[in-house]
C-alpha cells in the first residue's frame, strides 16, 4: 500500500509543475529546432515572460490580465518594462507561428529591446527524428 502511496503524490507534484505550462491558450504553430533547452533550475527561480504571436501577427503576453487577448505594442512594452524593473533576470522568450513573416517577430523583439530586455529567446518545438529508412529526404525507392 506504501508504494503506491508514493507513487500517486509523486504523480500530484508532476501535475502540479505540468499545470501552468498548459494554460497557454493561443494557438501557435511553432517551428522545430534543435536548440539547448533552458536550465530549469533557472525557469523556476525566474518566470519567463514570453510574447505570442498567432498566425495573423498578433501580440499576446503572459504578464497581466487579459492574457488571452491580443495586445497592442503599447501594452506589451508597458508590461515588458514593469517585469523588467521587478525582476531584471526574467527570462524574455518569443513564441511565434511559423507562418508570421520574419519581419513581424523582428518588429516584436525591437519591441521587448527598447522595453529593456538585454537577451530575447525563442520558443520551439524539438526536432523530431526522422523515421528509420527516410533520413535525409530518402524514400521508399523501388530496386
Amino acid at each position: 500500500m506504501v508504494p503506491y502511496i508514493d507513487v500517486m503524490l509523486v504523480l500530484l507534484v508532476i501535475f502540479m509543475i505540468t499545470a501552468p505550462l498548459l494554460k497557454e491558450g493561443v494557438k501557435v504553430d511553432l517551428p522545430a529546432a534543435g536548440a539547448k533547452p533552458v536550465d530549469p533550475e533557472f525557469l523556476a527561480r525566474h518566470q519567463p515572460l514570453i510574447v505570442t504571436i498567432d498566425s495573423r501577427g498578433r501580440l499576446y503576453v503572459n504578464f497581466g490580465p487579459d492574457q488571452d487577448k491580443p495586445a497592442s505594442e503599447a501594452t506589451v512594452s508597458a508590461r515588458t518594462a514593469a517585469l523588467l524593473r521587478r525582476d531584471p533576470e526574467t527570462p524574455i522568450l518569443v513564441r511565434a507561428d511559423t507562418t508570421v513573416p520574419y519581419g513581424t517577430v523582428v518588429r516584436a523583439m525591437v519591441l521587448l529591446q527598447h522595453a529593456g530586455a538585454a537577451k530575447v529567446g525563442f520558443l520551439t518545438d524539438p526536432v523530431r527524428p526522422a523515421p528509420r529508412g527516410q533520413a535525409n529526404g530518402a524514400g521508399n525507392g523501388a530496386g
